[in-house]
């Protein structure tokens, strides 16, 4: 169990990134979802032991780790949102290398290790190959496989899909089911709401530094039963609509917008239909209330 209390962070130019964090995180994959800018990446970074925070407190199984970050360090899987790796190197000599900084000092030992983990993540055949010569997607494949060395407690994935083709992101996805279990708590953060709807158990949603809502995907998609509406219209009356309406989404297709509003006691004209809520609708029209609120 992951424990997070009262976290804020403040950068120098007086951007608020955090504004008090409070997340209780079980074993299994959790979502952190939210827009690009939202304060992500800086929970991440706290929860990684690379940033300190301006006040609060974050506990693993009884490690705190703000206070015992070398006790923490053993424990941790992190892929960042940009994973650095030596060009020259191959797979195999990539992994040695990382074997090593997390003190698996045993030569067979970490030759059996660095096995294992390539055959878990499908790179075996590109053993001798430099990775400087790797897709996007073998990148974070040898990323994930370089945070599940030492049978991490935590592991921290910080938008891994983002540039990946449909594929490798099947791949990855795969991938990351594979290492949740109960007994390790993974944490997926990024702003693509299929990631999580597609793997998570459970999620929280963050927008300008605080939470703004947690629970499961399921509880949030059923807070939005009977109240989503869709409707195909001309694209010139979308300003309208929006307007006098909760408008989710708009996109436009073969000349014309179709829209997905919010809208309780019935539809909310002749024009609309019924729709089926999805994690998607329910996450923007969070954002975008949150976003009207703070704008009243």
């Amino acid at each position: 169990m992951l424990k997070v209390r009262g976290l804020k962070k403040t950068y120098g130019n007086q951007i608020r990134a955090l504004r008090g964090i409070d997340l209780e995180v079980p074993g299994g994959m959790f979502g952190l979802l939210g827009p690009n800018g939202a304060g992500k990446t800086t929970l991440m970074k706290i929860l990684a032991t690379l940033l300190e925070p301006d006040e609060g407190a974050a506990e693993l199984n009884g490690i705190d780790l703000v206070v015992q970050k070398g006790k923490a360090r053993r424990v941790l899987g992190y892929l960042p949102q940009e994973f650095g790796l030596y060009p020259t190197l191959t797979a195999e000599q990539t992994l040695d290398y990382f074997c090593k900084l997390k003190g698996v000092t045993d030569d067979r030992e970490r030759r059996e290790h660095v096995g294992a983990l390539l055959e878990r993540v499908n790179l075996s055949s590109a053993r001798g190959q430099r990775v400087g010569g790797f897709s996007g997607g073998m990148r974070q494949r040898l990323g994930i496989a370089q945070a599940l060395i030492g049978r991490p407690e935590l592991i921290i994935v910080d938008e891994p899909t983002a540039g990946l083709d449909p594929e490798e992101r099947v791949r990855f996805h795969n991938l990351l089911a594979e290492s949740a279990s109960d007994a390790a708590v993974v944490i997926l953060s990024t702003h693509i709401v299929s990631d999580v709807s597609s793997l998570c158990g459970r999620m929280a949603v963050i927008r300008q530094g605080g939470i703004l809502a947690s629970g499961t995907p399921a509880e949030a998609v059923r807070q939005l039963e009977g109240s989503v509406w869709e409707a195909a219209v001309p694209r010139e009356t979308v300003a309208a609509f929006k307007s006098r309406l909760k408008v989710i989404s708009s996109q436009t297709f073969d000349g014309r917008a179709r829209l997905r509003v919010l809208a309780e006691g019935g539809a909310p004209g002749v024009e609309f239909a019924p729709a089926t809520p999805t994690l998607e609708d329910y996450y923007f029209s969070l954002v975008t209330r949150t976003a009207e609120g703070r704008r009243g």
